[in-house]
């Protein structure tokens, strides 16, 4: 088991990506706390999970810093410890080009995909500090790394800023053994695409990235011996172009 005895939290683990990282974790031998806003689909997403321990999930609105404290709270007054923190929460909008942005929804996406990872770094931690080891694990995009109007401005903003507040913490947590890295994949098949502009073909779906693939990136990094690290990690579709 490469995870055995880790515990990870996981935001955004009711479907897709979170929900496959969930998975690779618990059948490695993690204990996973999964969180998101969707209790029910979190629920099924749980039940559907096999592996040495039971994975768990609670409600988890990133934005909510109270909500955030309580569900880390959680997860150290039972297991003492939190091993793996996966910012995954993303969100995006339909109407995302500049000229139909609106400002509640630029507000609404930089709230979840940046300040709700640093409302969960804030409460995860001091928990690290204090046992002296961590991984921090950040889902951002390639629209994070070459910002785009197919992510859109606000989307392409947000996962910036995620990306950069993940590197700012590999460099000033690496004197308490924490580390972070950044996993920035391009186009995966995931519940989000329902937000696109244009409607995403099934062919389309088939070519581009799984979640099981973005999970198998974090696995290798989660699963790295303490003296090593992953700054950041791009994962593309081999029929999407990195330009």
């Amino acid at each position: 088991m490469l995870l055995d005895g880790k515990v990870a939290l996981i935001s955004g683990g009711g479907s897709g990506v979170g929900a496959a990282i969930a998975r690779s974790f618990a059948e490695q031998g993690a204990q996973v706390l999964l969180g998101g806003r969707r209790v029910e689909q979190l629920r099924a997403t749980a039940e559907g999970i096999s592996g040495p321990r039971t994975v768990q999930y609670g409600a988890l609105d990133v934005s909510d810093r109270a909500q955030v404290d309580s569900f880390v709270a959680r997860a150290v007054a039972e297991w003492g410890r939190v091993d793996i923190l996966v910012n995954n929460a993303g969100v995006n909008i339909k109407n995302r080009r500049l000229e139909v942005l609106a400002g509640e929804d630029w507000d609404a996406l930089l709230a979840i995909n940046a300040t709700g990872a640093f409302n969960l770094l804030q409460a995860v931690l001091p928990h690290m500090r204090a046992q002296r080891s961590g991984l921090v694990i950040s889902i951002s995009s390639t629209s994070g790394v070459r910002p785009s109007s197919l992510g859109g401005a606000a989307y392409s903003a947000a996962k910036s800023a995620l990306a950069a507040l993940t590197r700012v913490v590999g460099q000033e947590e690496a004197a308490n053994g924490i580390r972070a890295s950044v996993i920035s994949p391009g186009e995966i098949d995931t519940p989000l695409l329902a937000n696109r502009p244009t409607p995403v073909s099934d062919e389309h779906r088939a070519r581009i990235l799984q979640p099981e693939d973005v999970a198998a990136a974090a696995l290798f990094i989660a699963a790295l011996p303490p003296r090593a690290q992953v700054p950041e990690l791009v994962i593309m579709p081999a029929s999407q172009m990195f330009v």
